[in-house]
């Protein structure tokens, strides 16, 4: 099949719709089909990619979104989207993450009779919230609604995320997970080296991994961070960079990894901490959990299909530092427990291959080609 893949985000953007997009794309070139990205550019770009992909890449003129310079939204004049989208000829259009960008590849697509899936991944009614942008919650699950429920068939990542849909009259949901490299993401890759570094009194390394950004409420490592015997830190960067740096003088911040760095990172921890209680899924989770490692998140959004409570790690109550430390501390005290929810944890999800929920995809992307009935997820 001919796919084309219109996304919201994709490299050089650290984020998982962006990892998501890249690692969808590589599994249809490996399967035989033809993907093509539309992506918005980076800055100073609007034609030429500066990275190589096994597959087109086109890129659509981009603005900063206000308040985070970082994220870019696509602005495509419709003469521009189709031609890209026509000159395709796709089968089916795959709309990742749709608001902008992909708000008008729904309309073409609709216009021009192809089959759509919309991949919901992102949480833009809480993101519109944490950065007081023109329109609210109330217009932006608008928008959403209009657009999913012109696809054939809206795909969540989460049982949390599909009842969001639902709640707010998106139809026609399937679940559709992400994988996990779990050859990268490793108890193997732990580094004794690099303990030693970051916890040369032998602490109990605790690690965050993701943007640093408002939503992502990190300044709730504060509590955990003041936790005699245990060191923080934190990997990734954003807007809240240097607010962060202020707010939590006890946690070293790694900047951004990558690769092997990154799963180094991973293994290399006693105790993964996730603090955003609006995920959508919840990536980084499921990599610490790869790695071997025990998680504390919040009891909301995605990582609670990731996180069995008592068994791979701990669920806490959204929004709540001093339940964020009072997990980690008992983990802390009971090593005889962080093991056993150590091997519990890459037990639970090393089956979930990038190969098997790529297939997975490929598979929805074929019936609504065919036309099969979309009934989807039962609506309540």
């Amino acid at each position: 099949m001919r796919i084309a893949i219109v996304t919201e985000s994709f490299p050089p953007d650290v984020n998982g719709v962006a990892h998501s997009v890249v690692r969808t794309a590589e599994h249809l070139a490996a399967r035989g089909h033809e993907p093509m990205v539309v992506a918005p550019a980076p800055p100073g770009r609007h034609d030429a990619d500066p990275y190589a992909y096994p597959y087109p890449v086109v890129r659509i003129p981009s603005v900063p979104l206000p308040r985070y310079q970082g994220f870019r939204l696509g602005v495509p004049t419709t003469a521009r989207l189709a031609g890209a989208l026509l000159s395709h000829a796709p089968d089916v259009v795959h709309l990742a993450s749709p608001f902008v960008l992909g708000a008008r590849a729904a309309t073409l697509a609709v216009r021009h009779g192809l089959p759509t899936v919309a991949v919901y991944q992102t949480d833009v009614a809480s993101y519109a919230r944490a950065y007081r942008v023109g329109w609210g919650e109330a217009a932006a699950w608008r928008r959403l609604r209009e657009i999913h429920n012109s696809a054939h068939r809206t795909l969540a990542p989460s049982t949390r995320a599909a009842a969001d849909l639902i709640a707010h009259g998106v139809q026609r949901i399937w679940l559709w997970r992400r994988g996990v490299d779990a050859d990268r993401f490793q108890p193997a890759r732990r580094c004794p080296e690099l303990r030693r570094a970051l916890a040369p009194n032998g602490e109990l390394l605790v690690g965050y991994v993701g943007r640093l950004a408002p939503e992502k409420r990190v300044e709730l490592l504060a509590a955990t961070s003041r936790l005699p015997g245990v060191r923080v830190v934190v990997a990734g960067d954003g807007p809240a960079r240097r607010h962060l740096a202020r707010a939590l003088p006890r946690v070293t911040f790694l900047g951004v990894l990558h690769g092997a760095e990154l799963a180094r990172l991973y293994a290399s921890l006693d105790v993964f901490v996730h603090t955003g209680p609006h995920e959508t899924f919840g990536q980084t989770v499921q990599e610490a959990l790869a790695s071997g490692v025990p998680v504390v998140a919040p009891d909301a959004g995605g990582p609670v299909d990731l996180v069995e409570s008592g068994v791979t790690g701990e669920l806490v109550p959204p929004a709540n530092g001093d339940a964020l430390a009072h997990a980690v501390a008992a983990l802390a005290a009971d090593d005889a427990r962080r093991a056993a929810y150590a091997t519990a944890a890459r037990a639970a999800v090393r089956r979930r291959s990038w190969t098997a929920v790529g297939d997975e995809l490929i598979g929805h992307y074929r019936a609504v080609r065919a036309g099969t009935p979309t009934l989807g997820l039962p609506a309540a």
